[in-house]
């Protein structure tokens, strides 16, 4: 399939599993193939920083999983397969899904969202508020060039931390990392 009749196609998440398109990321909304583009170094070395602090603390504690970049499949018929920079998900859905070739079912409890260098805060807040939606628990928006984080969560008003400890102890136990950290 062509780079150009990709994006805004219809398919379902199988269908999308299949998409093999150099150089591009995509996700599936409401059915219709959205197209990103790769993103850059500084966003790629935070999204490290983050699984990294995020994989050791939850391995460490037997908590669940940590995911970059997993395609979670979040509604069917019409299908939406979102992929967070960084997701967990707890035990025992952990457990229970096990291991799997295709999306992941389901939201995941943790959503890690890095802000590239062209995204519009608009449209970041926008899949915030989807992944909360769809399920996610927490949602955090790292925007680096600010040194901030944004959390979402459902049924309140988004906090923003600058500076301080990033606190998703509610839904990672017991993690409360330090945003310098997070962002290297």
């Amino acid at each position: 399939m062509s780079l150009e009749t990709a994006a805004g196609r219809h398919m379902t998440a199988e269908q999308l599993l299949g998409l093999r398109i150099e150089g591009k990321k995509h996700e599936l909304i409401d059915g219709i193939v959205v197209e990103m583009e790769p993103p850059g170094t500084e966003h790629g070395i935070v999204q490290l920083e983050i699984a990294a602090s995020l994989r050791e603390y939850v391995r460490g504690a037997s908590l669940g999983i940590t995911l970059v970049e997993v395609g979670f499949l979040l509604r069917s018929d019409p299908d939406w397969v979102m992929a967070p920079d960084v997701g967990f998900v707890a035990d025992p859905r952990a457990a229970e899904v096990g291991r799997t070739r295709k999306y992941w079912p389901g939201p995941p409890d943790l959503a890690v969202e890095v802000v590239s260098p062209d995204d519009r805060w608009t449209e970041v807040e926008a899949k915030a508020l989807l992944w909360l939606e769809a399920g996610t628990l927490v949602v955090m928006v790292v925007d680096p060039p600010l040194r901030t984080a944004t959390v979402y969560r459902p049924g309140s008003i988004a906090r923003h931390v600058t500076g301080d400890r990033v606190d998703l102890a509610d839904v990672v136990t017991g993690w409360t990392p330090a945003l310098d950290d997070l962002l290297g």
